[in-house]
């Protein structure tokens, strides 16, 4: 077990780790990737697996856990392997799956291509760092539907996620639903250009994100309802929707999330916070480090969002947020402002925080900050206690600061969805001058 703060590097050795910020506590396996190998190795060839992109090996891989459940490394070599029925892998302790080499979708069916749930001390990884999972999501596309998952987590205690690739769902790419104790780090999704295709979508509690890229037009890495003790950081959202919270409805419980060290360029946010009508609240959050370009809106929260069918409730109470130190550049700002704070009129946002905020449009010769029933400190908020309701606009015309650092491989347009897309590999930084907590296994 280890601690560590935020700004070092952990050793990669698959122990939990706790980081000091949002989290409650350690996250991760409880036990190393060794020990869990030592115990004993399944290799799916071993279990009628065959190293083919079109042959189905759903049953190599699910007797293969069988055989590790208690104890154990699942391995898939590397080469190629189709999978035309969806695996359902349940319970377990103390297992792990390494996948070297590159699964691809050949079945047809909607759900979850790969779902593990009620499992505990797990690791799903790449020792090489080349391990993909390729889902072909563009036959979907190009006949205008949807199909399955990549991968899914439930109930997943005491785990990781790291070193490989999901490249083109046909749906969302990876889902981490109501687990605990768990970090992601070190991985590319590359969708297409269309929504529907989320990137990472994390509900649950003491769960830390970092060290991702996200390519698709929806989710780059976005926590919902129910979710506490959530850190993302060190994200390159590259030509995505960019990240959020949301969204949101009845009975929402969302507090202490942090996202820091977030860069996205050509994205529909840098950040937002999405519900229209509903209850519950969101609190203690805090969004620093913030840098980008060439994104539709910036900062925004919409408790209006009226592509979210209004529900039942006053509106979800926002209070105790922070937002700091944000750099870069908006597509046009007079068009879409780049704060806009709407918060319910019924139940106003307070405490609201924005400081160091450096954003200038790449259009015109100003920009708009519009703010609606949100107290707090900074631009178009209001002060005092009274937490009536009103609305404001506030043009501003000039900006300082605001100058940003690009990133390697920032694409110059979205991924279509006609056409297979390529599997990238790990890049080696998210975002500018912030080295990786972990070095790449590969």
């Amino acid at each position: 077990m280890k601690v560590v703060a935020l700004s070092i590097l952990y050793a990669a050795l698959a122990l939990p780790v706790f980081v000091q910020a949002q989290l409650s506590g350690t996250v991760g396996p409880l036990t190393t990737r060794a020990a869990k190998a030592a115990t004993k190795v399944c290799n799916i060839l071993d279990y009628g697996g065959v190293a083919s992109a079109t042959t189905d090996n759903a049953a190599a891989i699910t007797s293969a856990w069988a055989a590790c459940l208690t104890g154990g490394e699942v391995y898939i070599p590397s080469g190629s392997y189709g999978l035309g029925t969806w695996i359902t892998l349940t319970g377990g302790s103390a297992i792990s799956i390494n996948l070297e080499g590159t699964i691809y979708r050949t079945g047809t069916a909607s759900g979850n291509m790969i779902y593990i749930e009620h499992t505990t001390d797990f690791e799903f990884y790449s020792a090489n760092s080349n391990g993909a999972i390729q889902g072909y999501g563009y036959v979907f596309a190009s006949a205008g539907t949807y199909g399955p998952r990549i991968l899914r987590l439930y109930e997943v205690t005491d785990f990781s996620v790291h070193d490989f690739v999901l490249v083109d769902s046909p749906q969302y790419h990876l889902t981490l639903d109501t687990c605990t104790n768990g970090e992601v780090y070190n991985m590319v999704i590359r969708g297409g250009n269309e929504g529907g295709l989320d990137g990472v979508d994390v509900w649950g509690t003491n769960i830390w994100i970092h060290d991702v890229e996200v390519t698709n037009k929806d989710e780059c890495v976005t926590v919902k309802s129910p979710a506490s003790y959530i850190m993302v950081e060190n994200i390159f959202c590259n030509w995505s929707g960019g990240c959020a919270i949301g969204s949101l409805g009845a009975d929402t419980a969302i507090f202490n999330v942090g996202y820091n060290h977030i860069y996205s360029q050509n994205c529909n946010q840098m950040f937002m916070i999405k519900s229209n009508g509903g209850s519950g609240s969101v609190y203690n959050c805090a969004f620093n480090n913030f840098m980008g370009h060439t994104n539709a809106y910036t900062l925004d929260v919409n408790a209006y969002w009226t592509d979210e069918t209004l529900a039942a409730g006053n509106g979800v109470e926002y209070y105790d947020l922070t937002f700091d130190h944000w750099h870069g550049t908006c597509a046009d700002g007079e068009t879409r402002a780049p704060i806009q704070v709407l918060c319910p009129s019924e139940v106003p946002c307070y405490d609201i925080t924005i400081e160091s905020f450096y954003i200038w449009t790449e259009t015109g010769s100003e920009e708009l900050y519009k703010c609606s029933n949100a107290y707090g400190s900074g631009p178009c908020l209001n002060a005092g206690s009274s937490y009536t309701t009103y609305t404001t606009t506030y043009t501003v015309t000039t900006a300082s600061d605001y100058s940003y650092t690009t990133m390697a491989g920032e694409l110059s347009s979205g991924l279509g969805i006609t056409a297979s897309i390529a599997i990238p590999t790990i890049p080696s930084s998210f975002f500018p001058s912030i080295t990786p907590y972990s070095t790449l296994l590969g």
